[in-house]
């Protein structure tokens, strides 16, 4: 991000693109071909950014569904109401693939509590 010397503060600057109406369709941190230089501070880029931190809670949402609909296929799998052969190909690859990485990553993890039969970790 860019800054300039403005009396007795440093201004941090965010570069902008316009549409046609002058409303900001991107922020930038750093000068691209067609973007004016604003303050960082200036209400309409806190605006614009603000609704980005929207878009990424609305993200963080969907990806707590998700996480929700893997432990209900899960559940429905160990109660055998669903046969994971019952899903489409496409979906079993999924499911297959988000379980692998999570065990890898919980794998590489600091385990705090034990394993789930409630002992401590060997070691």
């Amino acid at each position: 991000m860019s800054t300039i010397p403005y009396r007795d503060r440093v201004v941090a600057m965010r570069y902008v693109i316009r549409d046609e109406a002058g409303a900001i369709v991107s922020v930038h941190r750093e000068a691209v071909p067609g973007a004016l230089p604003v303050d960082d501070n200036y209400p309409e880029v806190q605006a614009f950014l603000e609704g980005d931190e929207d878009a990424q809670a609305f993200a963080g949402l969907d990806a707590d569904l998700v996480r929700v609909l893997e432990d209900l296929i899960d559940a429905l799998i160990d109660r055998n109401l669903l046969r994971i052969t019952d899903l489409p190909a496409e979906a079993q690859q999924k499911l297959f693939a988000r379980k692998h990485f999570r065990n890898r990553a919980q794998s590489r993890s600091l385990n705090l509590f034990g394993n789930e039969t409630g002992g401590l970790p060997n070691g």
